[in-house]
């Protein structure tokens, strides 16, 4: 597992502290919504907290191991859309990640249910390629520089 600080910035973007944003969601409480948990599970990639993706994963399509040595690094989420009705929802992101000299993307639709007052991943659809962002671009790093004047 990465050491995460809880006196700093939470890896899903929120702009909060980690103790006061996913820290929680990892030590037992239940997500609000589904974007609470999306965000909470992105960061679990980022942190290597295999432990807690698979016990917020829907008990129907949870893999029965997860190993996380593979992963990429994570650098940034965009969440582009979210819903909920009644015990279902969806989270529709984008994540950004360090992929050799450049970068990836990974965008997904996200199917969320809810048991026993806790929401679990259910399964979503995935696409995954390069980013090429240009010159001008915000940088991937998630910095708020230009491309051009950050990692490039």
């Amino acid at each position: 597992m990465t050491e995460h600080s809880a006196q700093t910035d939470c890896p899903c973007g929120s702009k909060t502290l980690y103790q006061q944003c996913c820290r929680p969601l990892h030590r037992g409480q239940a997500a609000t919504s589904p974007e609470a948990l999306m965000r909470s599970r992105y960061t679990a990639f980022v942190l290597g907290l295999a432990d807690y993706l698979r016990a917020t994963w829907h008990h129907s399509t949870r893999p029965d191991t997860l190993t996380l040595d593979d992963t990429p690094d994570w650098v940034s989420l965009r969440v582009l859309g979210s819903s909920h009705t009644g015990d279902a929802g969806t989270v529709h992101f984008r994540a950004v990640y360090r992929a050799g000299s450049g970068w990836g993307c990974l965008e997904e639709a996200s199917e969320f249910v809810r048991e026993n007052g806790y929401w679990c991943y259910l399964r979503g659809d995935t696409r995954e390629g390069p980013l090429k962002p240009g010159r001008n671009d915000p940088c991937p790093c998630g910095s708020g520089l230009k491309f051009k004047v950050c990692c490039l």
